[in-house]
């Protein structure tokens, strides 16, 4: 069992450190190696994603990757930016199917901006399309064209799906709503957009394989104001690559604090990358602040998705319920009352709860 070790950027060695610990002490046997992807790749290649990145990722069972990005790179060309690494490794492994789950845990539900009573017991998994959409479409670019007798700078991507592309990312969906409460609702925007036309009536076609599980479909600007308004209507959500993008950051608010938030991005067979979903925070990076809570958890989606590995999945979930339970806080989900702790200290408590 080898996994590719991607610290990355900003707070992102930090928080790796502590999920690391967490891996070494469950005594599982992996094989860890670490790589370089993002601006410390770039400062050390010229490459967000080089090579031997490249290789030692092709070669593990799984990916477990921090964050990457920081504003100091963000006048290097589009192609050598930090955030051309992580698209760069999603495309070249396949992973197209990204669950983020958004689950408010009892202890944190004064963290939440809603009223407790409208985000108590959230439980939603949103289940995003990662590897198509206008991120990757072709054409694109920026030209001067002439427009009402003038030059002009001119930018365009072009979002683009085929069938196969859709068809794949809703049965993920369908199977995770079959081992939950069997509702998907998939979002688009059909009234506007062909691409999502097109996404609508390939999910309905889908659906005749699961006569057990509810579909539904919501408008993707409908859905931003639902998941703020009754978000614990939603079970499972199936979007594409963009509205998947909003829409799950806007879900990890719901929750108080998107520190605490894991996610998995999977291929075909189960291969994954885990990161955390929250950014590199370059503002607090070594510090000693941050909260490593949510690449913990995407280390027990790791053994979940990847390994089969689940009573040590749900091992690591319940020490950081555990944690939470007795009062241990980073910066980020910090009140009155709690015990205020830096990143190693919440390392240490769920290892101690372990």
């Amino acid at each position: 069992m080898k996994i590719c070790i991607l610290p990355g950027d900003g707070i992102g060695p930090e928080i790796m450190a502590e999920a690391v610990r967490v891996l070494r002490m469950l005594d599982l046997g992996f094989e860890m190696e670490e790589g370089l992807l993002g601006g410390c790749a770039v400062d050390a290649t010229g490459d967000p994603y080089p090579l031997a990145t490249q290789q030692l990722a092709q070669d593990a069972d799984a990916v477990l990757l921090g964050a990457v990005g920081g504003p100091q790179w963000d006048r290097l060309a589009r192609e050598q930016r930090p955030e051309r690494g992580l698209l760069g490794i999603r495309k070249h492994l396949g992973l197209f199917a990204n669950l983020r789950p958004a689950i408010l845990y009892p202890e944190l539900a004064n963290a939440s901006t809603l009223k407790s009573e409208v985000v108590a017991g959230l439980d939603i998994l949103i289940v995003r399309e990662l590897t198509g959409d206008i991120y990757f479409g072709q054409p694109r670019g920026i030209e001067v064209r002439e427009l009402a007798g003038r030059q002009e700078r001119v930018g365009f991507n072009t979002m683009h799906y085929s069938e196969s592309e859709i068809r794949r990312i809703v049965r993920v969906a369908f199977e995770a709503a079959r081992q939950r409460r069997r509702k998907l609702c998939s979002v688009d925007k059909m009234n506007v957009l062909e691409t999502t036309q097109l996404w609508r009536d390939v999910a309905e076609e889908t659906a005749n394989e699961y006569p057990d599980v509810e579909l539904s479909h919501m408008l993707v600007d409908n859905a931003a104001m639902q998941l703020v308004r009754n978000p614990k209507q939603f079970d499972v959500i199936v979007t594409g690559n963009m509205f998947g993008d909003i829409l799950s950051d806007e879900a990890s608010m719901l929750t108080g604090s998107i520190g605490m938030l894991p996610s998995a991005s999977l291929d075909a067979n189960r291969k994954g990358l885990y990161e955390p979903c929250h950014g590199s925070a370059p503002d607090i990076a070594g510090q000693g602040v941050a909260n490593p809570l949510a690449t913990i958890l995407s280390a027990a989606m790791m053994l979940r998705y990847t390994f089969a590995l689940e009573s040590s999945a749900q091992r690591v979930e319940q020490a950081v319920k555990t944690v939470l339970a007795q009062g241990y806080r980073t910066a980020d989900i910090h009140e009155p009352g709690t015990r205020k702790v830096g990143t190693r200290e919440m390392g240490d408590a769920v290892l101690a709860a372990l």
